[in-house]
């Protein structure tokens, strides 16, 4: 890895800053859009995604916390395990709530509020994930690269939750985002184990590494 000057940084410590600060705004009023569009919809999925933007504030705020202190290189094992937490907490409920949809075999109503929040999603979560992580590959900071891959899994879910209530509202598929949502919760178990053993890399490669194995 490339030396850094003082300069680069400081520069790149405001820069992850600013991402967690946007990360922060953007994730809370995402959660209150999607659980007051779950409730009216009376979607379980639309209220697990808005739960899930509560896990992803508390992921960026673990990453701000760190890179508020003087010497944020000294808090990295701790931050990267508390991200690790998040992950597990995250697929803990996504489980409970896709097994508690398929056995009460609950279909979400049509929900263009919903639809809207997840399309969203899906266009600013890849963006934001993408520069946060090559902010932490330059400065090589694996907290950093967690949090990265706490977006990442959020663009998941988007997907989940979107493909399944397009396909409840054309076909009727009731089941379709509970499976989805089960496929996103293993992923999560994956990359918290790894952020709690400090494996972290690119966030983008870990689709290629699953096909791998």
């Amino acid at each position: 890895m490339t030396t850094l000057t003082p300069e680069r940084r400081e520069r790149l410590h405001r820069r992850v800053r600013f991402i967690v600060a946007f990360t922060i705004t953007y994730n809370v009023l995402e959660a209150v859009i999607a659980i007051w569009a779950g409730v009216l919809a009376s979607s379980a999925a639309l209220i697990g995604f808005g739960l899930d933007s509560v896990v992803e504030v508390l992921s960026a705020v673990a990453v701000a916390w760190q890179f508020t202190r003087k010497d944020p290189e000294r808090w990295e094992k701790a931050t990267v395990r508390a991200i690790g937490l998040a992950f597990f907490a995250l697929a803990g409920y996504v489980t409970i709530d896709a097994i508690l949809s398929l056995v009460s075999r609950d279909a979400p109503e049509h929900s263009p509020l919903g639809l809207g929040i997840t399309a969203l999603s899906l266009l600013v979560m890849p963006a934001l994930a993408w520069y946060e992580t090559r902010t932490g590959r330059e400065l090589g900071s694996k907290s950093v690269l967690a949090d990265a891959k706490q977006l990442l899994l959020c663009v998941y879910l988007s997907g989940a939750v979107f493909i399944g209530l397009i396909l409840n509202s054309l076909l009727g598929w009731w089941w379709a985002d509970s499976v989805a949502a089960l496929v996103v919760a293993a992923l999560a178990v994956r990359e918290g184990i790894e952020a709690w053993r400090g494996d972290i890399e690119s966030p983008f490669e870990v689709l290629s590494e699953m096909k791998e194995e």
